[in-house]
This record gives structure tokens, C-alpha cells and sequence, in this order.
């Protein structure tokens, strides 16, 4: 069964450092195996190395984080006790602030100002011990499925960098498949973890919605963004899960079997589910909604991963409200005639946000009303159908990953319906505020993967995982 780990074109498999796990290179920062200094010095060495050509980073902020890193060796050699993440390189999209370092939005239209302190979920981060090697390329204003903008080269997926790694964490995503960072956190309001990690054969998970405390990297109108974790397997997803969760008193020496973290719930393993699998997708009724030949593949390889796990996997028989692409478009958008551009800035937007940020100006509250009333009530009739099951099946993408430039043709409808043909079973999972987390499980002959996307009961992330660790010593 071809589940596992990516391959990646760029380097297929790391030396020293960079053949560690997360959770290996968390044990040996821990244990003072490796320095904090180091652990970044390979990173930054990687990302100097491979960036060009993959454009996954706007910003490296190599200066910064080696001072971080040796301020961390020198509280360690002092004696303090390791935090959960003590000396873990890491990077954000640049969508959230990280002081010291402009934000940009993915925006040309955005004054390149540094930050003058963190965002919540740097803070959070950063408290638990992470160092930012820099920020990651985003689509403007975190809008799209794919990360392409006017600031910088677009991100490009590892697997086949004629392709896209998805969006809107598709820098990040990307990062982490070439080995320039051991794992990352995301945002995700429609998809925007799981899509590019899906596309770059990462675990990507989608939190709970309100599990994190320090919330998504943006604030909007439908309570859809949630950060959550990009990594190469569950185990160290559920690493990163537990330090953006903030944990209180848990520490990097801390025996996880022991105590009832995310990490523990991976590395059990345990559980036998009752999933129903589905294709249906509450876009078709707008859209021509057809799977790539792969994306069968993936699926029917996830099913056969899952029974052999000892899962009971049905047909679920599932319906959805007519009205929710239009009601999502609408809501999705909305945010964007919120924000505070000088009037000369408008001609640097992209034509796609300038075209969705006028008709979202000429919205009346009326219409937004109504569409929230329409997605709240689709959130609700969704997990009463869902609650049938421990979980839901589906695939991830209904395409191989895209091509670099193909969803642009000029026409901001045309865009928007292509991103949602690619991308068909994740914005609901945010409308649901359902967790959700998505597995490879098919290597095409091109080497690309797919995979599939199981979605949770409210609160149960520590189950997908345990799944998706199951899936991975198939």
C-alpha cells in the first residue's frame, strides 16, 4: 500500500538533522543532542539552498533567528527546564504578525511596515520555544487555493515545481515537503492546510473550530479560519497541535504516553471507527464537480488503508443545502471590504481581489445576513447527517495539484469556480466547524500524491490522529 511520507524532487531524503522526524529532532533539542543554533543553522542552510527555486519563502529572517536560537542554548545551559517546542525552527504565513518583520498580505497594496509585536499565535508559539526562521508566500490576502502573487515568486510544489502547492498555506506547505522546515503551522478557512498539504503529500489538520485559543490568522464574518498544523506524519502534527493548543505546564521532557495530549493519541494509535464515505460535494449544484482518475485512486487506496486498520468504512447517503455556494462565496469574501487600503493602493491589488473586493463593498448587510443565517443553518444539518458515523470519508482534491498559473484566466468567476472544482470537500468542514485532517495515501506514476480527508465528531482531533497514525504503518 503506497502510504507514507513524500519524496521530495528537491532532496529525496535529508542527511543529519534533516532525516529526523519533528518529534526526534523536539527529543534531541530536549536532551541537548543538538543545539537550538544548530537545529536553525541547517534549516537556514536548507532554505538558502532550495528557496530559489520553490519560492515558498517572502522573507528569511536568518539574523533574528539565530540570536533567538542562542539566547535559547544559553537559558538551557543555564538549567531551565525545556519548553514543548525548545529550539524548533519553524516559519509563518504571512498573513500574521511577527515582530520586527513587515507583513505584507501578499499584498503589493500593503505597506511593508515591520510588526511591532506579535500576533496571538506567534506569541504562543514563540512562548513555547519555537524560533521563526522568516515568512511564507500566501495568496493575497489569504483568498485563493493557490499561492501566487505580485510581491513574490510564486510557491511551487516540491513534488513537481511546474505545479502549485495549493493555498493559502502553500509557501508553508511546500517548506516543509523540501525539508527547509521540520513542520509549520497554518490557517485554514476553506481548506487552506489541507489543501497544500494534500497537494505536497503532508498530514494537515484542521482544528476544531475555537480549539486554538489564539484563533486563525484573520478575522471573518463566518467564524471560519482555525490554525492548525502542516507535517510530514501525525505524530508530528500532534506535536505542534499540543504547543498551539498552549498546553499549560507541559514541558519538552514530559513523558507523553502518560498524559492526554494530542501527541499521546498518535503515538496509541488506538481506536476501530464506523466512517462513511462520500463524494458528494454541496458545490455540484453550481458546478460540474468530477474527480481526476487519481483522486479516485486516492480514495479507493484510503478505503482499502482503513479496512485493513480494522475500520468498518459505508457508503454515507448525503445531501446538502442548494444554496451554500453562493451563500459561502459571499460570506467567504466579505472580509475583503474591510480592509483599510489608501486609495491610491487599489491599483496594486490583483485583478482577482480588486474585482471580489468591489462587489464585496456593494454588498448590504441584508445580504450578509442572510448568507450567514443559510451557512449556519447547513453548519447545523451537517453534523446532525455526519453524527451517523464516528467519521467521514472523502477526498481531499478533486484534481492533481494545478499547474502553476492555471486558475487565472482572466475572469474572476471563472477563478473562483476553478479553485472550487480543484478544492470541493474542505469549506464545508469549516462551515461545519467540524475538525478535519487529511492523509496521502496514492503515489501516481509522476510521483505526485493524493490522498483522502476524514472529518471528525465535534472536538475529535485526537482520533483522526490516532488514524492517521494508523494509516501510516500500513
Amino acid at each position: 500500500m503506497p502510504i507514507g511520507p513524500p519524496v521530495q524532487n528537491a532532496a529525496d531524503k535529508p542527511a543529519g538533522l534533516g532525516g529526523l522526524t519533528a518529534l526526534e529532532l523536539r527529543n534531541a533539542l530536549a536532551a541537548g543532542e543538538v543545539s537550538a543554533r544548530e537545529a536553525a543553522g541547517y534549516y537556514l542552510d536548507r532554505i538558502d539552498a532550495l528557496n530559489p527555486s520553490l519560492g515558498s519563502f517572502i522573507a528569511v529572517t536568518a539574523d533574528l533567528a539565530l540570536a533567538e536560537a542562542s539566547r535559547a542554548d544559553e537559558a538551557f545551559a543555564r538549567g531551565q527546564s525545556p519548553a514543548l517546542l525548545h529550539g524548533m525552527p519553524l516559519a509563518h504565513k504571512d498573513l500574521t504578525d511577527v515582530a520586527g518583520v513587515p507583513t505584507t498580505m501578499g499584498s503589493a497594496a500593503v505597506p511593508a511596515v515591520p510588526a511591532t509585536e506579535d500576533g496571538p499565535l506567534v506569541s504562543v508559539l514563540r512562548t513555547a520555544g519555537a524560533i521563526s526562521l522568516g515568512k511564507t508566500q500566501v495568496p493575497e490576502f489569504g483568498l485563493t487555493s493557490y499561492s501566487e502573487n505580485l510581491i513574490a515568486p510564486p510557491a511551487r510544489n516540491p513534488l513537481d515545481p511546474a505545479l502549485s502547492p495549493g493555498g493559502s498555506s502553500g509557501g508553508s506547505a511546500a517548506a516543509v515537503a523540501a525539508g527547509m522546515l521540520p513542520f509549520a503551522p497554518g490557517t485554514d478557512g476553506g481548506g487552506s492546510v489541507r489543501i497544500p498539504a494534500a497537494a505536497t503529500g503532508l498530514v494537515g489538520l484542521k482544528p476544531n473550530r475555537g480549539r486554538i485559543p489564539a484563533g486563525g490568522g484573520q478575522r471573518d464574518l463566518g467564524q471560519l479560519v482555525v490554525a492548525g498544523p502542516l507535517a510530514r506524519n501525525a505524530a508530528d502534527a500532534a506535536l505542534l497541535l499540543d504547543a498551539m493548543v498552549a498546553e499549560p505546564n507541559f514541558h519538552a521532557t514530559s513523558a507523553p504516553a502518560s498524559q492526554g495530549t494530542f501527541l499521546a493519541a498518535a503515538l496509541r494509535a488506538e481506536g476501530r471507527f464506523r466512517i462513511g464515505v462520500s463524494t458528494r460535494s454541496p458545490f455540484e449544484s453550481r458546478l460540474d464537480i468530477t474527480l481526476d482518475p487519481e483522486a479516485v485512486l486516492g480514495l479507493e487506496a484510503g478505503i482499502l488503508a482503513l479496512t485493513g486498520a480494522g475500520h468498518s468504512v459505508e457508503e454515507a447517503d448525503l445531501h446538502y443545502d442548494e444554496r451554500y455556494p453562493d451563500a459561502f462565496r459571499l460570506v467567504w469574501t466579505a472580509p475583503l471590504a474591510n480592509i483599510p487600503l489608501p486609495a491610491e493602493s487599489e491599483a496594486e491589488l490583483t485583478a482577482l481581489t480588486a474585482t471580489l473586493r468591489r462587489r464585496a463593498l456593494q454588498r448590504s448587510a441584508a445580504d450578509l445576513a442572510e448568507a450567514v443565517d443559510i451557512l449556519r443553518g447547513f453548519e447545523e444539518d451537517t453534523i446532525r447527517q455526519y453524527a451517523a458515523w464516528d467519521m467521514i470519508l472523502t477526498p481531499v482534491l478533486g484534481m492533481t495539484p494545478r499547474p502553476i498559473g492555471w486558475y487565472w484566466t482572466g475572469d474572476a468567476d471563472e477563478d473562483y469556480a476553478r479553485q472550487c472544482q480543484y478544492s470541493p470537500y474542505t469549506s464545508m468542514v469549516n462551515v461545519s466547524g467540524l475538525p478535519a485532517i487529511t492523509v496521502p495515501t496514492y503515489r501516481t506514476a509522476e510521483g505526485l500524491w493524493m490522498g483522502i480527508q476524514l472529518i471528525g465528531r465535534p472536538g475529535a482531533e485526537a482520533e483522526l490522529l490516532a488514524v492517521a497514525a494508523q494509516l501510516e504503518s500500513q
